[in-house]
């Protein structure tokens, strides 16, 4: 089924932070009460069509802060050769030394290396040799369940964050401004020109809309780290209360309720 477009009408809620009363979360509920799910090796088509294998990790992972750098170069110092295809690329030259993960990128911010046009971390499907059991994908998602953790704690932000996105805005009330937290889905729009170039891609994608839950529910733990436990506590009330009243009307759609139209497809 093909890609929705993307200028469709969304439902949204504003709710005050409960861990900072002068500050607001203003959440997308068609996006977060949709059925998107990850289909990473399993039908997903990779955002470069000559890369279907390998997802949305051909141009590597641009950092959002030196911590986040700092985290990942940790969690990477965990891996071994047995989880990770490109352990030997990633060995300083000198004893010592950091690791070989990160580079400058185009826009000359740092983030993950390029090796054979995708990223370091990425494990190339079908790749084996002596002792290699990892799987195909990302290495640190594989440390993560390893170490049975979650990989918001071993991948770069965007890598865990995607494909919710945090933005912020500033509202005006007179002399007073307050910040709004804006969580969303990263949509292919958002990312500028950029998105315009990739071949497939997944949020507004019928394919990708096939979860067993929906976003709210399957990306807690993400939504937790971005938000705030109380906050995505007050998000879950609302999206509850949105999903029983979904199942009590026959009337899906607008006036009363905007549901992503790639679940409609996906569910029709």
């Amino acid at each position: 089924m093909p890609e929705v477009h993307p200028n469709f009408a969304r439902e949204w809620i504003e709710f005050i932070d409960p861990a900072n009363p002068a500050e607001l979360f203003k959440c997308d509920l068609t996006w977060l009460t949709s059925y998107w799910t990850c289909i990473f090796g399993n039908g997903c088509k990779g955002v470069e069509a000559d890369q279907p294998d390998n997802g949305c990790c051909t141009d590597g992972a641009y950092y959002s802060s030196e911590d986040d750098e700092a985290r990942t170069l940790k969690a990477a110092a965990r891996l071994t050769p047995a989880i990770w295809q490109f352990y030997e690329e990633a060995q300083p030259k000198k004893k010592g030394g950091a690791l070989k993960i990160s580079e400058i990128g185009l826009d000359k911010d740092r983030k993950t290396r390029k090796v054979d046009n995708s990223c370091i971390f990425l494990n190339r499907k079908g790749f084996s040799r002596d002792g290699f059991v990892g799987n195909h994908g990302c290495a640190l998602h594989q440390l993560a369940l390893d170490e049975k953790i979650h990989f918001v704690e071993t991948k770069p932000d965007v890598c865990w964050q995607l494909p919710i996105r945090r933005s912020f805005e500033i509202r005006e009330f007179g002399d007073d401004k307050v910040s709004v937290t804006v969580i969303g889905e990263y949509e292919r729009l958002a990312w500028g020109e950029g998105g315009v170039d990739f071949d497939w891609y997944c949020t507004s994608n019928t394919e990708a809309h096939v979860g067993r839950e929906p976003v709210y529910l399957s990306n807690k733990v993400e939504l937790v780290a971005l938000m705030g436990a109380p906050a995505y506590k007050e998000l879950a009330r609302h999206c509850d209360n949105r999903m029983a009243a979904l199942k009590s009307t026959r009337r899906k759609t607008l006036p009363l309720f905007v549901v992503h139209p790639a679940t409609v497809q996906a569910r029709s």
